[in-house]
């Protein structure tokens, strides 16, 4: 098959990893099923999408719903018509063999676009609620998506056409998933791994040092702790660590962090969608915090998952104080086989094969032969 005669699939995501990650993993596994990938997106997280594996990049106007006054909603509305117009000629222009979007007001355009001008439309839900912008596609499109399972059953018509392919994963998530799980041994050095994302460092700076604090001389002294923290935070945080005679490694970004996830024998995290993705394919334990506030509570949903399933704890941010974290640490400490035994029920949860099974629906409803 020539290049010019390979099927296009136009991939929409947002600029957030959650939205990005999961649309980058579906990429590649089309690439290699030898079908072209287009990405559109806005220009805010055009920014963020030097490195993805499309051919072209497209850039449509696209705003999210920031408040309920009159003059936001009418900007979004017009941002998002002039979005959808111009998406309707790239479409006519691309004709592609199907539009599949991954959250966000950015995905909006595109799939709206590609719907108006008859083209196969699906979209990803990565998370354990609907997201509004997903809400307002998931009627319209030919097929749903989902990273858990059930998030459609309470309305029969999107039930009908939900498919439960779990959320696709980076490739260093699954290469960082064939290392095993290794309990700490007894008085042994305990691995953690902390980190927040922009909106949770802050209160992982503002909660874990004080936490380790609280712990036993003797624990503190079998800690090796790797932690993001922001820029104007770690200095302090590090000073801490430094005080306690704690080994530490701090970093406002880890490029790395499925591999440091492996490493781990306890993650400490907010509950994005990918986050939560991640340890279950790797299969490492957690304390989960939501990040509390957000109007969909899919932090929440996401938590409450995989905490029931068995492979995390569940701790709300108004639960989450040092006196709590160093209590779950020296309870983890003192009896590793917990850790194991969470580390297996997290794994058992996650789709390795997401991006595959992603790719198999994707095929199914454009009635691509490969």
């Amino acid at each position: 098959m020539s290049r010019a005669d390979k099927p296009l699939v136009v991939l929409a995501a947002g600029g957030t990893g959650g939205h990005l990650f999961p649309a980058e993993a579906l990429a590649g596994v089309l690439a290699r099923r030898g079908i072209e990938v287009d990405l559109a997106t806005d220009a805010r997280a055009a920014r963020y999408a030097g490195d993805f594996p499309a051919r072209r990049l497209h850039v449509l106007p696209a705003e999210t719903v920031r408040g309920r006054s009159p003059v936001a909603l009418v900007k979004t509305a017009l941002t998002l018509g002039s979005g959808m117009i111009r998406g309707y000629r790239l479409m006519r222009s691309l004709k592609p063999a199907a539009v599949v979007g991954f959250g966000g007001y950015p995905t909006v355009p595109p799939v709206i676009a590609a719907k108006f001008a008859g083209f196969p439309t699906l979209i990803h839900e990565a998370n354990a609620v609907l997201g509004r912008a997903n809400a307002l596609l998931a009627p319209r499109v030919t097929a749903i998506a989902t990273g858990y399972p059930d998030i459609c059953a309470k309305d029969p018509a999107l039930a009908a056409k939900a498919h439960h392919t779990g959320n696709p994963v980076r490739p260093a998530v699954i290469e960082a998933a064939t290392i095993p799980f290794v309990s700490p041994e007894p008085g042994g050095r305990l691995d953690l791994l902390v980190f927040g994302g922009s909106q949770g460092a802050r209160v992982m700076s503002e909660i874990v040092p004080p936490g380790v604090e609280a712990l036993d001389p003797a624990l503190r002294a079998r800690l090796h702790i790797v932690q993001q923290a922001r820029p104007e935070d770690i200095d302090e945080v590090r000073a801490t660590y430094a005080r306690l005679g704690v080994s530490a490694e701090l970093a406002p970004f880890f490029s790395d962090l499925p591999a440091r996830m492996a490493r781990a024998h306890l993650v400490i995290a907010r509950s994005g969608a990918m986050t939560v993705a991640e340890l279950g394919v790797i299969g490492r334990p957690s304390i989960l915090v939501p990040l509390p506030g957000a109007i969909d509570q899919d932090q929440l949903a996401n938590a409450t998952a995989l905490a029931s399933g068995g492979g995390a704890v569940l701790m709300p941010q108004s639960h989450f104080t040092p006196e709590r974290f160093a209590e779950l640490v020296a309870r983890y400490a003192g009896d590793p086989g917990q850790l194991a035994t969470m580390a297996e029920d997290a794994r058992r949860m996650g789709r390795a094969d997401a991006a595959e099974r992603l790719a198999d629906l994707v095929i199914r409803i454009a009635k691509i032969d490969v």
